[in-house]
């Protein structure tokens, strides 16, 4: 059986509840008051049952939770609302949208409200102080550093217990460019006060606008004709990730590079070495070349994307890893495995990372069967008492609660049984408390497979 030594987890940063019964009557009325010196400020007030997920932090305040909307003319896209229980006492304020089925983007709820004043009611003032708090936060872990220079300075809903939640904007940097991509109508909005923010920044010398244009459109925007404000127009970028060295490809998937995966990386680096290897969807050798570095026997990564190979092996080359150690394969991901499962060939570590199979909730069901499916093949490869770490990027499947179930379905498929060895947070820095699904759209799951 493979003997592993797991890293101490990482260290999770307080979380503030905000579901306390215990707020005085003038902390209750703070945004009312300061509401009430704005004229026209519109008031959307949540179902009965509908307010405690806002409460603990869910940003996105979906249609169907709204009961009804105060205020004269009603509030356009764009505009600054307050959002209330049923009895209209305010639990936060936000960003109005008329076509989206998020009508509102919580920024601020009342208790956060009452400790920072200045940002009460003020998106500028608020984006201002949100950037300060993300890039002291990095700061504070040693980022960028001599051998990390690829992270994320923003991340969108994943940031939902933290004091640089943004919903709908994710900014990855990588050495000197910035990478922003943009899934909300309010980030567009501002789109140069968030430039000018991230100017601001030591070594920034570009930005890369990476709008979201299909989940845009849900939102009400069509912006394919949209100009990238960096004329530079960069196509590529050099980074360092845990020392390993990646040519980043800005045209690539979401910004090009998952940041969010880097302490998960590291993980498998610590765990391979004498170990055989395999990376589905593999795209460009993140997890695989971690595995190289780590000291594995054999490596190989799948992925069906000519581009996202290409790149992965010229990170290969970036870091004069043994091509005879460490190889890729262009080749569709269950076919790969279902012919494996077939000759009864199995690793040692398996390494499954998806992409995105449940963009919407509506989807959820045909997805879940999608994630069976991968993982009880993956299963089949992976050799008794060795290691999956699988991954789900989709918030619908996250905040649905049904990963681990998903899991236990395609053991169950597979005639194996899975052990959860370590389950990693959504921001990789800092992962989110397990307990707190809402927002959440990384859960990795490292098993042993029995």
């Amino acid at each position: 059986m493979l003997a592993i030594q797991l890293p101490a987890r990482l260290v999770v940063r307080s979380i503030t509840s905000f579901s306390s019964t215990s707020t005085t009557a003038a902390t209750a009325t703070t945004l009312q008051e300061i509401a009430a010196t704005r004229k026209g400020l519109a008031k959307v007030v949540l179902k009965k049952g509908k307010t405690q997920i806002f409460r603990d932090g869910s940003p996105m305040v979906y249609s169907g939770a709204v009961d009804r909307i105060i205020g004269r003319p009603p509030p356009k896209t764009g505009d600054i609302v307050l959002v209330a229980d049923g009895l209209e006492k305010p639990i936060g304020w936000g960003l109005y949208n008329s076509v989206s089925m998020f009508c509102v983007r919580l920024m601020q709820l009342e208790e956060e409200a009452t400790r920072d004043l200045n940002c009460a009611l003020d998106m500028e003032k608020l984006l201002e102080t949100r950037f300060d708090a993300a890039i002291e936060l990095r700061r504070s872990l040693g980022l960028p550093s001599v051998d990390t220079t690829a992270y994320r300075l923003i991340n969108s809903e994943v940031d939902i217990y933290f004091i640089c939640r943004l919903s709908g904007l994710i900014i990855d940097v990588f050495g000197d460019v910035a990478v922003v991509a943009s899934s909300a109508a309010w980030v567009e909005q501002y789109k140069s006060e968030i430039e000018l923010h991230i100017r601001t920044m030591k070594n920034i010398k570009h930005i890369k606008w990476r709008p979201s244009i299909d989940i845009l459109k849900e939102e009400g925007l069509d912006i394919t004709d949209q100009t990238d404000s960096d004329s530079s127009m960069l196509s590529e970028v050099k980074v360092i990730e845990n020392g390993i060295c990646y040519n980043v490809s800005l045209a690539g998937q979401k910004t090009g590079f998952y940041a969010d995966q880097r302490e998960n990386r590291r993980l498998i680096s610590l765990i391979s070495k004498g170990q055989k290897v395999l990376d589905v969807f593999c795209y460009s050798g993140g997890f695989a070349l971690n595995a190289a570095k780590g000291g594995a026997e054999y490596v190989i990564g799948i992925d069906s994307s000519s581009p996202a190979l290409e790149l992965a092996e010229e990170n290969v080359r970036l870091n004069k890893f043994n091509p005879e150690k460490i190889s890729f394969m262009r080749k569709d991901a269950t076919e790969f495995m279902k012919e494996a499962a077939s000759r009864q060939k199995v690793w040692d570590i398996v390494i499954l990372d998806p992409p995105k199979l449940a963009p919407r909730r509506k989807v959820l069901q045909n997805a879940s069967g999608m994630y069976r499916n991968l993982n009880s093949l993956a299963m089949k490869i992976t050799k008794k008492g060795g290691l999956l770490m699988t991954c789900s990027c989709s918030g619908a499947i996250t905040q649905s609660g049904t990963f681990l179930r998903i899991l236990q379905g395609a053991a169950s498929l597979a005639g194996r049984k899975i052990t959860i060895l370590r389950q990693a947070g959504a921001a990789c820095d800092h992962p989110i408390d397990p307990s707190y699904p809402e927002g959440a759209y990384l859960t990795n799951y490292l098993l042993r497979v029995l």
